[in-house]
C-alpha cells in the first residue's frame, strides 16, 4: 500500500493541502499536527514539521515509524541562491547538502561523519513525477493569483530550476552571508532549514524523497518582501497546485 506524506513547515505553506483532503481527521503526537486522510483515493498523511533540522528528522521518523509512509513530499517556501533564481520562482531538489555541518578537521567540511558523503540525492522517480506537476503548475497558476498580487512580487514569468538544496539551522537573510554560501556552494539554488535532514533520514529508512520550494525572496540585505502575505497569497497556492497536479494526473 502507498501512503504519501506531505510535509511542510509552516501551517499557510499547508493549508492549501488540507483543502484537498475531504476527510482529514488531526492527530497531535510528539506535539506535531498530523491529519490522516485521502487526496484523490489515495491514502495522505499531512503534516506541520516545525522549523529547523532536528525537527524535520523527528518529523521524518515519526511518520516513517508511526505512520509506514512510504513516500514523503516536503512543500514550502526558501531564499534564492543561484544566478537567476527569483521570487516567484520553483526550486525542485536533486540532491541535498547542509551547510552547517563542519566537523572538520576529523571530517571533511560539510560531510556527514558516518556517512562518507555530504550530498544526499532526492528519489528521482517522484522528484520527476513533481517535475511535472510544478511545470503544469507553473503553467497554469500565475495567471489565476491576480494582477495585484503578480505586480506586488514581480512574478513575470516564473521558472522551475532544479538541483542542489542547502538547509542548515539558521535564517539567512543578509547579503554577506548570502555570499559566503554562493562562494561554498556555488551549485547551491536555494537555502532553507529542513530538506537536508529529511534526505539525511529517508537515506536511512529508504523511504522516497521529494522536495520543492517557492521562492519567497533571494536571502540577503533586498528581501523587503512582505512573507505574510507572500506566503498566503503566493506559496500556499503554489504547494496546494503542485500537489493537486501531483495527485491528479
Amino acid at each position: 500500500m502507498t501512503r504519501t506524506a506531505i510535509v511542510a513547515a509552516l501551517h499557510d505553506e499547508l493549508s492549501s493541502v488540507l483543502e484537498l483532503m475531504p476527510d482529514e481527521h488531526k492527530q497531535v503526537i510528539g506535539g506535531r499536527e498530523c491529519w490522516v486522510g485521502h487526496l484523490h483515493g489515495q491514502d495522505v498523511v499531512a503534516v506541520l514539521s516545525g522549523i529547523g533540522k532536528v525537527a524535520a528528522a523527528t518529523t521524518a521518523t515519526l511518520l516513517i515509524e508511526r505512520f509506514g509512509v512510504t513516500r514523503i513530499v516536503f512543500t514550502g517556501v526558501a531564499g534564492g541562491l543561484g544566478p537567476g533564481v527569483k521570487v516567484g520562482d520553483v526550486v525542485l531538489a536533486r540532491s541535498f547538502l547542509q551547510h552547517d555541518m563542519d566537523a572538520s578537521p576529523l571530517f571533511p567540511r560539510h560531510e556527514v561523519p558516518g556517512y562518507g558523503r555530504d550530498r544526499f540525492e532526492a528519489d528521482a522517480a517522484l522528484t520527476d513525477a513533481l517535475e511535472l506537476a510544478c511545470e503544469r503548475m507553473l503553467h497554469q497558476l500565475p495567471q489565476q493569483l491576480g494582477a495585484e498580487t503578480v505586480a506586488t512580487f514581480g512574478l513575470l514569468a516564473p521558472r522551475l530550476h532544479q538541483g542542489l538544496l542547502i538547509s542548515g539551522d539558521r535564517f539567512v537573510a543578509t547579503t554577506l552571508e548570502s555570499q559566503t554560501l554562493q562562494r561554498e556552494l556555488p551549485d547551491a539554488l536555494a537555502v532553507e532549514m529542513e530538506g537536508a535532514a529529511f534526505a539525511q533520514v529517508c537515506h536511512d529508512f529508504g523511504v522516497p524523497l521529494a522536495v520543492v520550494r517557492t521562492i519567497s525572496d533571494r536571502a540577503d540585505d533586498t528581501a523587503h518582501v512582505d512573507f505574510p502575505k507572500f506566503l498566503r497569497e503566493v506559496a500556499s497556492r503554489y504547494s496546494g497546485a503542485v500537489i493537486e497536479a501531483l495527485f491528479n494526473h
